[in-house]
Order: structure tokens, then C-alpha cells, then sequence
């Protein structure tokens, strides 16, 4: 062993210390070894900071901002609402069909890309069911990873091992597309049974105020709120009538906050005290579950069991409440807000009224305004930000941040265009990952379907720090000659292991050197190696490279794989997360491999 490969290996040690116990913030990491590696003579200047303009680097950058013009232009509310539609509220079922179907997707194309263009529809399901966003996350990562593995052009390391299996200067017969999809079939399902059976005691669960919402934190605040009800009202009901006759707010402290008419097939989001009830309609409410149940019960009418009629319009993602004060120079001071008709001109409900030490929670209306007020509303999201960037002076002044944002619909087939151009650019003309995807997010910024300074917004620039430093790291290990060292000295201390023996410790092999160096850099290295030892043993050199291949898919246990970096942030993960749910999902990949490998495949 020479001085620069025990140096690069003390490395190795002091950057997954810094990972495990996180003195410092993974992009830190990522930062540090950019000017450390080239300060210690591992890699040269020029190399340092080559992974800022990587292709893996460069396509993250692109395929985030291209999910981002897909978000902000709708596309993903239509994804995600024929998910929640079939899987409910049950986070299992959630997890499978979001699991699978970016499995699929990654199949035919690039996982990062797979996995950061349902990003958005994750966390937006996520909201709207009410489950933390954690949960859902790093299943759907690990899932768009094995997806890989379904087809030999579902990952890099795969679609280069045609071109590896060569032995003596002959060529093997080379696999065909389909070759291993049993394999990543059964990599695949067993990847979505453990985290259904597991995912409670190995997932992270916290309820943290990003999670909760502040919608969620408000109703709690206001104790008269607990959550938005649905109440449908029969075609036989006999209590029908304006919401003023009926007394819903003034009854039973409900405030109605949409109203569905059956016959007219129409939905006002800002019913009125003069709002008309008929038979068929529904009604959307917020209040406390017993007095809502019990203005149900007097009424003849039902209370649905989840949002069914507005389950979009009103979720999570779509409106909410917001906390607002009369500002000095308002207009509303010495008003009601029924002299102003408020709600028409605002297009907001008022739910409650914080007025000197008393809170109102009927009668808003009549109620004189003053400088200072406090006023909770329910209303789309999109409103919310319509009145908070009115040109000063502002009536009222928001007291809490805002979720949502004002969408683009117009613009959802243009996103799609760009979308498929790059994607277009990518199978049939061939052109690089990075090249085609920013392209396509190039010609969203230039249509309007997302501002520049969005586009930068939308950006994870700690995930681009931590894989732009992790890349030079691997270059020091090829370089030095220390992965050939490593792999070299355990394949010579096997001697003639059995053939089932040799593929196991290839498959760990790989999966340890894929999480330091770069999968393509694991397969080019060990490929060769291991066909060789294969040989040696009376084995098959093919099922050799191919599990090479397989297991450069199996990076779990660090957040080094670019779909693990991807998904940290946004699921607020730390390190020790991906070691606790990563550890037993690297056991699983190689024992399912290895047994499809032993009974259908002849090994």
C-alpha cells in the first residue's frame, strides 16, 4: 500500500464520520473535500471541482427545475390525484403505488431524473393525506433506484456491462434488455413489502411545523376549529334553507367555507350568509367535530367520513388558513366588514375575529374593525397570495407564512412540450443526459412556465455541493489505485470459493465501492476483475459482471447515491436515517439477487 492510498483511505474515514455524527452539514462535507483532496496532492487542481459541472451534477440541476414548472403549472396535483383517489389515507397503499410507479418510470430513464420529477407529487400527497413527508420519501428513492435495475438501460452501470464483458480479447454474449427483469422485478417488490412491513419502526415520523402545516398549527390555536368536514345533504332532507335561516354559524359555531350545487353542477368558495341549501348539495365546513355532528344530526343531513367532493380544491395543497391584522392605514378601520362586502372583494372567509381579549366566532360581520384586529381566514392559497402582494397600504397584513403558491395552468402543456423534448432528446437522438435536460428546462424559464428566480428557488444547492464533492473523492480512490488495491486483495483472499460464494462477496463488493466512488466507476473497476476470479473458479464470467452491475444499484446505507442526496432535504433526513432504513435494505437486495440468481438462473 502506498502513502497516497492510506491517505485517501484515512479520508474515506474522516468523511463518514463527519456523515454519521454531522458536526457539520452534509453540503459542508461535500465542500471540504473539493479543497482538502487537492491540498493533500490525491487529486490535481483542475480536478477539484470538476463535479460542479458534471453530468450527473448538471442533470439535477435541470430535471429540479423541471419538476418545479410541472408543479407550479398544476401537473402534479393530476398526478397525485388518481394516487390518492385508489390508495386513500393508508400510508402502505400510498407507499406502493408511489413506490411502483417511479420504479417503472425508472426503468426507461435516468432515476434521478424519474425520482426528482415525482418529487413534487410525493410531498403534494403527502399534505394532502396528512402523513409526514419522510415516510414517503425515502421509499419512493429507494424504489426509483432498484427501478434501475429492471431493464439494462435502466442505470448507467448496466447499460455499460455490453461493452466490459470482454476476456481475452473475446467478447461474451452480450444481455439483452429484458435479461435481468426478473431480477429488478423481485428487487422491486421486496424493496415496497419492507417498508410496508418494516417502514414503521425504520422510517423517520417527525411532526414538525413543515410537516403539520399552518393550517394544522391555527386550528389549534383556535380551539373551535378542529378540521374541514364535508356534510352532504340528502334528496329527502327537510331542513334546506339560506345559511342564515338555518343558523348554521350562529347554532352551532360552523363555519361554512364551500358549498357544491348538485343541479347547477357549480361550487362557491365564498358562500354567503344568503347562500341557498337544496337537497343534493354539499357543503364544506370547519368547526368542531361535535357540533358539526350534531347540526347533522338536527338536520337530517351526513357528515362524509373524509373530503370527497372538494378533496382537491380544498386540500392541504389548494387552501388553507391564514392569520391577518388590520393594518394602521386600512381601509376596514371603523367598517364591518358587511359595509365593505368583504368577501366579495377579498374572496376570503372570516372565520373568527380577535378583537381586544375576546375572540368572535359568530357574528364577524357586524363587527366594527379597528387598527390592530386580528383576523383568521379560510380561503384558496392562491388568493392568500394575490392579497398579500397588493401595493402598499395593504389593508391587512399577514401574520404567518403562506403555503401554496399562485399555479400556472395556462401553462401546463407548454411544460409537458419542454418535458417531452428532452426526454425526445434523450432515447431518440442519443444527445447527454444534462445536455437534453437542461434544454428542456432552458425552454420552460423562456416560455413563462416558471421565472428565472424561480428556477434558482427551486434548486437544491445543498444536494448539487454534496454530489459535486463526493465526485472528486472517487476520482482520488481510482486514481491512487486505491479501489483496484481493495478489490484485488479480497478477491485474491477467497482463493476458489464456490461460485454462489464468489457472486455474494462480488455483490458486496460493488455495493461497498459504489457508495465511495461512482457506480460507473465500481462497475468499470471490479467488472474485469470479477470475470476473471469467475473464471478461475469454474463459474460464469456473465453472471459475474451482471451482479456487478445489480448490486452498483445497491447504495442505501449513505446519502451518496444521487437520489438519496435528492430526497434528504425535503424529508429532513439525517445520516443516521439512511444507515437505519439503508442497512436492511442492502441486506435484502443481495439476498433476493443472489436467490433469483441460484434458482432461475442456473447458477
Amino acid at each position: 500500500m502506498t502513502p497516497e492510498m492510506l491517505l485517501t483511505m484515512i479520508v474515506l474515514v474522516f468523511v463518514i464520520v463527519l456523515f454519521v455524527f454531522e458536526w457539520v452539514r452534509v453540503d459542508v462535507v461535500g465542500i471540504l473535500m473539493m479543497v482538502l483532496l487537492p491540498l493533500l496532492g490525491l487529486i490535481s487542481p483542475k480536478d477539484a471541482f470538476v463535479g460542479l459541472s458534471s453530468n450527473a451534477v448538471v442533470s439535477i440541476i435541470a430535471v429540479i427545475i423541471m419538476g418545479a414548472g410541472l408543479d407550479k403549472t398544476g401537473v402534479m396535483n393530476q398526478v397525485a390525484s388518481p394516487i390518492i383517489k385508489i390508495a386513500g389515507k393508508s400510508e402502505s397503499r400510498i407507499i406502493t403505488f408511489i413506490g411502483g410507479t417511479v420504479g417503472m418510470i425508472s426503468a426507461l430513464m435516468q432515476n434521478i431524473g424519474a425520482a426528482a420529477l415525482f418529487l413534487p407529487a410525493a410531498q403534494r400527497i403527502a399534505k394532502r393525506i396528512g402523513i409526514p413527508v419522510s415516510r414517503i420519501l425515502m421509499p419512493m428513492g429507494f424504489c426509483a433506484i432498484i427501478g434501475g435495475t429492471l431493464t439494462l438501460v435502466g442505470a448507467s452501470p448496466t447499460i455499460l456491462l455490453n461493452d466490459l464483458m470482454t476476456i481475452g480479447g473475446e467478447k461474451l454474449e452480450p444481455f439483452g434488455l429484458f435479461t435481468q427483469t426478473p431480477i429488478g422485478i423481485c428487487l422491486l417488490i421486496s424493496a415496497i413489502l419492507y417498508f410496508i412491513v418494516f417502514g414503521r419502526f425504520i422510517l423517520p415520523a417527525s411532526k414538525g411545523e413543515s410537516d403539520e402545516g399552518v393550517t394544522n398549527a391555527l386550528m389549534q390555536a383556535y380551539r373551535a376549529f378542529e378540521t374541514i368536514y364535508e356534510v352532504h345533504i340528502p334528496e329527502d332532507a327537510k331542513t334546506t334553507g339560506t345559511l342564515a335561516d338555518l343558523g348554521v354559524q350562529t347554532r352551532y359555531l360552523v363555519t361554512a367555507v364551500a358549498v357544491g350545487h348538485a343541479a347547477e353542477r357549480d361550487k362557491n368558495f365564498v358562500p354567503r350568509s344568503s347562500e341557498e341549501l337544496r337537497p343534493g348539495d354539499d357543503l364544506a365546513v370547519v368547526g368542531r367535530r361535535k357540533n358539526v355532528m350534531k347540526m347533522a344530526d338536527e338536520m337530517g343531513w351526513e357528515v362524509k367520513d373524509t373530503l370527497e367532493s372538494f378533496a382537491e380544491t380544498l386540500s392541504r395543497t389548494s387552501a388553507g388558513m391564514a392569520e391577518t391584522i388590520v393594518s394602521p392605514r386600512s381601509e376596514l378601520i371603523g367598517k364591518t366588514m358587511s359595509e365593505v362586502d368583504f368577501k366579495t372583494i377579498y374572496g376570503v372567509t372570516p372565520l373568527a375575529l380577535f378583537k381586544g381579549n375576546r375572540i368572535y366566532y359568530s357574528g364577524l360581520t357586524h363587527i366594527t374593525l379597528s387598527m390592530g384586529d386580528t383576523l383568521l381566514l379560510f380561503g384558496p392559497w392562491e388568493r392568500f397570495h394575490i392579497l398579500k402582494n397588493h401595493p402598499q397600504p395593504r389593508s391587512l397584513t399577514f401574520s404567518t407564512p403562506l403555503e401554496g403558491e399562485i399555479l400556472r395552468p395556462e401553462k401546463a402543456k407548454l411544460a409537458l412540450v419542454w418535458l417531452g423534448v428532452a426526454l425526445a432528446q434523450v432515447i431518440f437522438l442519443k444527445m447527454q443526459l444534462s445536455v437534453a435536460l437542461m434544454s428542456g428546462a432552458l425552454g420552460m424559464i423562456i416560455t413563462g412556465v416558471l421565472k428565472i428566480d424561480e428556477a434558482y428557488r427551486a434548486v437544491d444547492w445543498m444536494t448539487v455541493f454534496l454530489l459535486a464533492g463526493l465526485i472528486p473523492l472517487g476520482m482520488a480512490f481510482e486514481q491512487t489505485g486505491t479501489a483496484a488495491y481493495i478489490a484485488e486483495g479480497v478477491l485474491g483472499v477467497l482463493g476458489e470459493p464456490a461460485p454462489i460464494v464468489l457472486l455474494a462477496v462480488v455483490g458486496l463488493m460493488a455495493s461497498f465501492f459504489t457508495l465511495v466512488i461512482s457506480n460507473v466507476g465500481a462497475t468499470v473497476l471490479l467488472v474485469p476483475l470479477c470475470m476473471n476470479m469467475a473464471m478461475m473458479a469454474g463459474g460464469d464470467p456473465r453472471m459475474a459482471a451482471l451482479v456487478v452491475g445489480l448490486s452498483a444499484s445497491n447504495t442505501f446505507v449513505l446519502p451518496t447515491h444521487q437520489v438519496n442526496a435528492l430526497v434528504m432535504r425535503p424529508g429532513s433526513y439525517r445520516t443516521v436515517d439512511y444507515a437505519k432504513a439503508g442497512a436492511g435494505m442492502t441486506v435484502l437486495f443481495l439476498v433476493v439477487e443472489l436467490a433469483v440468481l441460484y434458482f432461475f438462473y442456473g447458477i
